[in-house]
């Protein structure tokens, strides 16, 4: 580890001592979690504490772990927040555990970082995370009739719905996916000179 990332882990360690719940450095990049009951409280002082300043919102992806190395059995659903520290040009990404898988739900960081905004927004839309207190939580990349969240694990490949503009009617229509699933079995060849080897 390098002594920025030493120092930044022990910055991190002192500042946020009672609310970590996992920290880990990989590739040179510390991942921090903290339980979502103290997200606003932890994401205030990752901001606000001088000895790490994280003054800027990158981005919030959602993610989901069903079946995550085939042994998971930690909570579905979470949120990473990656952080930019300008003054001491270093970042760091938290990651938020929803509570509940059948409903995700999470604070939002609205009031800490406005940028989070369409972040949450995306998250909403493609992962069904929940952001409580957000004041806009609607739809952003998919449209409003859309059925279900397509980066969860769980949706099907194919939808559940298509849409396609209709002639007679004259305007986009929705209707049943007509895609029939099937199995696809890859053909193996083996020759003996393929590619010219014997």
């Amino acid at each position: 580890m390098s002594p920025k990332t030493e120092r930044l882990k022990n910055a991190l360690e002192t500042a946020l001592a009672g609310k970590l719940t996992g920290l880990v450095v990989d590739r040179g990049q510390i991942t921090i979690e903290v339980k979502a009951a103290d997200l606003i409280t932890a994401m205030t002082l990752l901001r606000d504490e001088p000895s790490l300043r994280f003054s800027e919102l990158i981005d919030v992806t959602g993610l989901d772990y069903a079946e995550y190395a085939g042994d998971w059995s930690g909570a579905r659903f979470a949120a990473n927040y990656n952080l930019l520290s300008i003054e001491h040009n270093w970042r760091v990404r938290v990651r938020i555990f929803a509570p509940d898988d059948e409903f995700p739900l999470l604070e939002s960081v609205i009031d800490v970082w406005p940028s989070a905004n369409w972040y949450e927004r995306e998250a909403f839309d493609l992962y069904g995370i929940v952001f409580n207190g957000h004041p806009d939580l609607r739809r952003i990349l998919t449209d409003y009739g859309f059925i279900g969240h397509p980066f969860r694990k769980d949706f099907p490949i194919s939808g559940h719905v298509e849409m396609r503009f209709d002639p007679e009617q004259g305007r986009v229509i929705y209707q049943p996916v007509t895609i029939e699933p099937r199995e696809i079995v890859p053909r193996v060849i083996r020759e003996d000179n393929y590619a010219g080897r014997k």
